[in-house]
């Protein structure tokens, strides 16, 4: 059998690679809060935002290049009822870029988190008109992949609110908040009365970790307080975590596919959560389960990088769909 040609490749390229930007740069915010948190001598976030800052250049390379020489195959996944939401995971990349720089380069921070929250704006009006006025989908379409479209809105304040933008984060907190009940339920009622999310589709249930942990790290950057809605929402996202936790055994026999990354934003999320709890509350429990989340996550994603790779060196992605 032939090897394809690049530019079939090309043409499959998925949009959902930039889920890898999310992981790297959760990864990187998560190892910068532990950096403040117990004044590390040394500075790790600062090496993954540049990795994961050229990641998303190189992607966003090969996405646009699709675009413009195969813009059918683009029109295809914006149509598709799982592939479409993984449109937003470029603007929630720019955001994340956002708030990982805004440290130390504030004014690329601002730029980037303007473009960012623009831009996903414009995607949430999108994929929700598509839903609306869809007459394709059904239940067994929807899968924890559809967080990501609405749901996203959540990480908007965590640098909206230090840049000055309060007003507009309270907008995008509210949109995400509103929707992720809804969605929460739509997906669990799919989960136990429907079939089975398929193989591909399994370590998407890591997302539902994502809303409730960075709704938290949001709303405590909204309130700059510990009410008990935000506890409610860290022990949310918590408590998932536990619960995804003791399926491991399922999750680990799993072929490797790109949605493997689903694994890494979200334990990534429930990191930060934790130290930003400790932050509040003071309390040790919290600094041994931050620094057991923040290594758990930092060897998950090195693992889903390797894999990576090696799946793209033996042309396992990019390729026509099964």
């Amino acid at each position: 059998m032939s090897e394809p040609h690049p530019e079939s490749r090309l043409a499959h390229f998925p949009v959902a690679f930039f889920a890898m930007v999310m992981g790297l740069t959760g990864l990187a915010i998560a190892w910068r809060k532990a950096e403040v948190d117990f004044d590390l001598p040394w500075s790790v976030s600062v090496g993954l935002v540049a990795v994961a800052a050229t990641v998303f250049a190189v992607l966003s390379i090969l996405f646009i290049a699709k675009l413009i020489l195969h813009p059918a195959a683009v029109r295809g996944e914006l149509a598709h009822p799982v592939q479409l939401n993984f449109f937003p995971t470029i603007s929630i990349s720019l955001i994340l870029l956002g708030i990982a720089m805004l440290p130390h380069q504030p004014l690329t921070a601002e730029v980037l988190w303007l473009l960012g929250a623009g831009l996903h704006l414009i995607f949430t009006l999108y994929v929700l008109g598509v839903w609306i006025h869809q007459d394709r989908f059904e239940i067994h379409h929807i899968n924890p992949a559809w967080f990501i479209p609405v749901v996203g809105n959540v990480l908007v304040p965590i640098a909206g609110v230090p840049l000055g933008f309060a007003e507009p984060s309270w907008l995008f907190f509210s949109i995400g908040i509103l929707f992720w009940l809804v969605l929460f339920t739509i997906i669990f009622y799919r989960v136990l009365f429907h079939h089975p999310l398929p193989e591909r589709l399994m370590p998407t249930f890591f997302i539902l970790i994502a809303p409730p942990a960075v709704g938290f790290i949001a709303y405590t950057q909204l309130t700059d307080s510990l009410d008990p809605f935000a506890r409610l929402l860290y022990y949310s996202g918590l408590f998932l975590t536990l619960l995804l936790a003791t399926q491991i055994r399922r999750f680990v026999r799993l072929p490797f596919f790109l949605s493997w990354w689903a694994y890494s934003f979200p334990l990534a999320a429930i990191t930060i959560a934790t130290l930003t709890m400790y932050t509040q509350t003071g309390a040790v429990a919290f600094v041994a389960l931050g620094w057991l989340l923040l290594a758990l996550v930092s060897l998950v994603v090195a693992y889903l990088s390797l894999r990576t790779v090696l799946a793209v060196v033996r042309r396992q992605v990019c390729v026509p769909a099964a």
